[in-house]
């Protein structure tokens, strides 16, 4: 079970993400990397071809696309005079109903689908 840790702690401290500023989510993010960082480096040599490769590549490829994102996580918080939500459930939302109200008239051609999502966001 020691390599499950890593997982849970790296998700927990993601699904914090939006209850954290972005100076404590970064904190947060470097301890957990100190913490693992050996773990995370470890490397393995492939018997067939001689060339060695990451051992827990999924766990790193998190890491490094948290890491990577940073700048585009926190707009929210760097644009405060927009007044951003900090998720994109409203978002998500609006998608939702748009595809129940296209799923009503399937028979639409490509060109009235477009029109159609062009007033329907205009509404």
């Amino acid at each position: 079970m020691y390599f499950l840790w890593q997982q849970i702690e790296l998700k927990k401290l993601t699904l914090k993400m939006k209850q954290q500023s972005k100076e404590e989510f970064v904190n947060c993010l470097n301890n957990w990397y100190l913490r693992w960082s050996d773990y995370l480096n470890e490397r393995r040599k492939s018997p067939s071809t001689g060339k060695t490769h990451y051992t827990h590549k999924r766990l790193r490829s998190a890491y490094l696309s948290l890491k990577r994102n940073l700048p585009y996580l926190f707009v929210f918080q760097d644009n405060k005079e927009l007044n951003m939500p900090n998720t994109t459930n409203a978002l998500d939302g609006q998608f939702a109903d748009l595809k129940n109200k296209l799923r009503n008239h399937n028979g639409l051609s490509k060109a009235r689908k477009m029109k159609f999502i062009d007033e329907f966001f205009k509404a």
